[in-house]
């Protein structure tokens, strides 16, 4: 008997910026997405934590990351919430739909495993996933990665050898190939498939193909690319008439004052090309769904797992970003030097490179918003969110939905979607309930609850968000107050206005972050000096 229950692909994107696609006002090819969102919703107000591991770990468990092990990265940071692994205390939207009879796959980053080399039960084919192609690490080489597996079996010599490798289009090749074989053996399970790119993480890859399509679109640099984005995010009603354009990032100069100008635009043609190769894969992904006749009844989400990153290749010396970039240029390639940073003889986008964006671009990533990846402010963690379901959400196609919804809410609503129970207690486990809210009912037009707080906090940044009014901090500053309905781009703090209302919040975030097992910032930063932690 054939099961109807609808299948999900979630697709997560890496460090890419709220406003990086061309439904969300981008400059960047992004056709296939655009569709995906013109023929489903947009979320304006859709949040994540501000760094990739914690994001792949509450995206996947419908917990706060604390709670499930990854409270910085992978590391061991210490105690509590931050050994860096997922821990018996969670179970994994993959788990919990297999046990329920869904087929289940994954291809991309991990992310959510301290253990690299010897698999763990941290591991995805430990944690739900029956079949997996990818890397356990954070970002490396998109043309040779280290650490490629299928399964649990190593097999990065493959990509090493081949010629036309590129860690992007091998993502995507595997997920169709999932999706196709699923079809092709007649195995009439639903399934989940959860395809977690690279791109845009650092370093800058690219082929030269892709590059050359965004040559000179870069030349008027980041203040006017900006200017046009917010523009056309206005139009497109992404952000409404009450957003303001935050002031430039104030380490970035005026483009005229820019040095390197070239190497600068280079910088983003590279960024962007490694965004429109995503995009492309997603529509060949659409394309074998629809050769399947699976479309019409697949839940496709895509998201990123937080802001647009700043960081620099290699640090900023004297900086206090807490646990930054893990730079291993000898990793990068077999042989031969590899160029961090700007270099006089190289420039963005081969593999004997190591470079990114940087604060000037990562601006441009996160219009309207100030800010970036590592904060909690919105800079840092807002990211756009499609989905796309034709037999569920047909009636709410081209929709944009103003409700805010964070990534604990992503595997409730995954759950109610498919009809599966959350497990009580599965075998010699006892995870925690969840924390998320389904984010149906709001796909389908109800209001805002205004009661709910939603939490996060990152290396001593914290925030949190309940209705119109949220209360955030960069550590160790004080608490800042935005009513986010008359300034969703937080430039105008209100906390002296409100007194009560700051300390009625922050009372809750500290009782959340104890609930929680948030460990104090000075914690961290005494791992991060004694190099405990790594960044990704």
């Amino acid at each position: 008997m054939s099961d109807d229950r609808p299948n999900v692909v979630l697709v997560l994107a890496d460090d890419l910026g709220y406003s990086d696609l061309g439904c969300y006002g981008s400059e960047i090819e992004t056709p296939h997405l655009d569709a995906l969102a013109e023929g489903g919703i947009r979320m304006r107000h859709f949040t994540t934590t501000a760094r990739c591991s914690p994001s792949r770990a509450s995206l996947l468990t419908g917990l706060h990351p604390h709670q499930t092990g990854i409270g910085v990265l992978t590391a061991d940071d210490g105690p509590g919430g931050y050994p860096g692994n997922l821990n018996d205390r969670c179970v994994t939207i993959a788990e919990v739909l297999a046990a329920a009879g869904y087929a289940t796959y994954m291809s991309g980053k991990w992310h959510v495993a301290h253990e690299k080399d010897e698999p763990s039960p941290a591991w995805p084919t430990r944690r739900g996933f029956q079949r997996f192609f990818g890397t356990l690490d954070g970002g490396g080489n998109y043309f040779a990665p280290r650490g490629l597996r299928r399964g649990e079996d190593d097999i990065s010599a493959e990509a090493r050898e081949d010629p036309d490798f590129y860690y992007t289009d091998a993502i995507t090749d595997n997920a169709v190939a999932f999706i196709r074989e699923h079809a092709e053996t007649g195995d009439r399970r639903p399934f989940f498939c959860y395809v977690a790119y690279t791109a845009p993480h650092f370093p800058l890859h690219a082929r030269d193909a892709d590059i050359a399509r965004y040559a000179g679109r870069y030349a008027e640099g980041w203040d006017v690319v900006r200017e046009r984005r917010f523009a056309r995010m206005r139009e497109l009603g992404v952000v409404g008439e009450e957003a303001e354009l935050s002031p430039r990032d104030p380490r970035v100069p005026a483009w005229d004052d820019a040095e390197d100008r070239e190497w600068e635009q280079r910088r983003m043609e590279v960024y962007a090309a490694m965004v429109e190769v995503m995009d492309r894969g997603i529509g060949r992904i659409v394309e074998q769904l629809h050769a399947a006749d699976q479309l019409e009844n697949t839940v496709f989400v895509f998201l990123s797992d937080n802001g647009g990153c700043a960081e620099e290749i290699p640090p900023r010396l004297g900086s206090d970003d807490g646990p930054g970039p893990a730079i291993i240029p000898t990793a990068t390639t077999d042989g031969g030097e590899v160029y961090v940073g700007r270099h006089p003889e190289r420039t963005p986008g081969g593999e004997d490179t190591f470079m990114f964006c940087g604060p000037p671009w990562a601006n441009v990533s996160n219009t309207p918003f100030r800010h970036h990846k590592r904060w909690t402010h919105e800079g840092g963690i807002a990211s756009p969110f499609i989905v796309h379901w034709p037999r569920g959400l047909e009636d709410r196609a081209g929709t944009i939905c103003d409700a805010t919804h964070y990534l604990p809410d992503v595997m409730p609503t995954l759950l109610e979607i498919t009809g599966v129970r959350y497990p009580v207690q599965p075998p010699g486990r006892d995870p925690l309930p969840l924390e998320g809210v389904g984010m149906v009912r709001s796909w389908r037009g109800a209001p805002r609850d205004d009661a709910r707080c939603q939490f996060y906090e990152h290396l001593g940044n914290g925030a949190v968000r309940r209705g119109r009014w949220k209360l955030v901090r960069e550590y160790p500053a004080d608490w800042e107050l935005y009513d986010m309905d008359a300034d969703p781009v937080e430039l105008h703090d209100v906390a002296g206005d409100h007194p009560d209302l700051v300390r009625e919040l922050a009372y809750e975030w500290a009782a959340w972050s104890a609930r929680c097992g948030v460990v104090p910032r000075e914690r961290i930063l005494e791992l991060s000096r004694w190099g405990l932690t790594t960044g990704s």
